[in-house]
């Protein structure tokens, strides 16, 4: 077999030029604006087609530079520790916590699912895991942190990338399609009304990652305090985990774990004692373009072969996690978030985050207000959990289960 080896620089150009080739598609395909699927999914997918298409017929093998995947990924993660505000909390009220509570029991019952049915199924539990809350809660980003970290020692689980990158995207078009109908089901059948107000969804942190047109002005000088604090958060979340790791305990936690929890701790820090005032939308911008780019080497990367072979076990898992979703949301979101209009609007959200992302949960959101009224607290509460504080919490979850696994 040929091998055609891409050095850093011409990754690099790759990278972005699926990222492009993404963007060009979409701005073409309804089906696929409407349901957000991200940019580096689609030109990533294309391009491991054309490179497998290659592989078969011409019996050509690429094989790219990896120089730029961790640092992305670990810049990514970075930002949304450096987005987490815990002084935000306050904006939700008793029902923000109440939210947060019931999004937590749904990573843990999304896991024991997932890896159930897996077992059931012969199949590694690993497998399970990666199709449970780190790819429906997580979404892309999380589902390919860890995919990495499951590809190396002590796990070489195979195809961790691959069942990952699948687990997202089906994730995030069964949580664009249920959000509304699950909304509509709740509205109808408790006779529920909305307002017409306008949402005040100036949730300044938490829409951040959301929305990249408002208020305060990028700068040259605001750019480069956003990147140094993501660079002493690199520096010392890696520094970190290289220390831990000598220890050479029974548990250990993946690179990108420590550089979140040391977003969370400065940016808190600098706020408590006035600082600094972290420019929450131009580090979401840092972690969003970073995030694009680990997302296309990684899915440009994947062997789609090897994901066939597992096609089965994925599918059923994720019916399984879209019925348990579905009625979570109808019996427990619902039901613990107030019983009235909010709480369903809510629900919706929960749908679209839960299995697919923080901008899903958003349009699911709108499309049930357009239609039945507004609900201003449901736009503060889920942006806030969404974005950042889901991430947080699903790292623990995570590490908990994978330790449950014997690793």
């Amino acid at each position: 077999m040929q091998t055609i080896s891409f050095d850093f620089y011409a990754t690099f150009v790759l990278m972005a030029l699926v990222l492009l080739l993404g963007g060009f598609i979409i701005r073409r395909v309804h089906f696929l604006r409407f349901y957000n699927i991200p940019e580096a999914v689609v030109g990533g997918l294309i391009a491991a087609s054309v490179f497998l298409i290659f592989r078969l017929v011409g019996d050509v093998e690429f094989k790219f530079d990896g120089g730029l995947k961790d640092p992305l990924m670990l810049a990514f993660f970075t930002s949304i520790g450096l987005m987490a505000d815990f002084g935000s909390l306050k904006k939700g009220g008793k029902r923000l916590f109440v939210f947060l509570g019931v999004i937590c029991v749904m990573l843990i019952i999304q896991n024991v699912a997932g890896i159930s049915v897996a077992k059931l199924m012969g199949q590694d539990g690993l497998l399970g895991l990666l199709s449970g809350s780190i790819t429906m809660s997580g979404g892309h980003g999380t589902g390919a942190a860890w995919a990495v970290e499951f590809s190396k020692a002590p796990y070489n689980f195979s195809g961790a990338m691959e069942v990952a990158m699948a687990s997202a995207t089906f994730g995030l078009v069964v949580g664009g399609i249920i959000g509304g109908p699950v909304a509509a089901y709740l509205i109808k059948k408790h006779a529920l009304v909305g307002t017409q107000e306008k949402p005040t969804a100036s949730v300044d942190s938490a829409t951040s990652f959301e929305q990249a047109d408002m208020e305060r002005r990028i700068t040259q000088n605001t750019f480069i305090e956003s990147v140094s604090l993501i660079a002493i958060c690199l520096f010392v979340g890696s520094g970190l985990a290289v220390w831990v790791k000598s220890f050479e305990l029974s548990w250990t936690l993946p690179t990108f774990v420590y550089c979140l929890f040391c977003g969370v701790i400065l940016r808190n820090v600098l706020g408590a004692l006035n600082i600094h005032e972290v420019f929450d939308r131009e580090v979401a911008m840092i972690g969003n373009v970073s995030l694009a780019l680990f997302l296309a080497f990684s899915l440009m990367s994947i062997n789609l072969l090897q994901l066939a072979s597992l096609a089965v076990p994925i599918l059923v898992i994720l019916l399984v996690q879209s019925v348990i979703m579905i009625f979570y949301a109808i019996f427990v979101t619902f039901k613990f978030c107030g019983k009235d209009y909010d709480a369903a609007v809510l629900a919706a959200g929960h749908c679209g985050f839960g299995l697919g992302a923080t901008p899903t949960a958003m349009v699911n959101m709108q499309a049930v207000c357009k239609n039945y009224g507004m609900s201003a607290i449901a736009f503060i509460i889920v942006p806030l959990c969404g974005a950042f504080f889901i991430d947080i919490v699903n790292a623990v979850v995570i590490q908990g289960f994978v330790a449950l696994l014997g690793y």
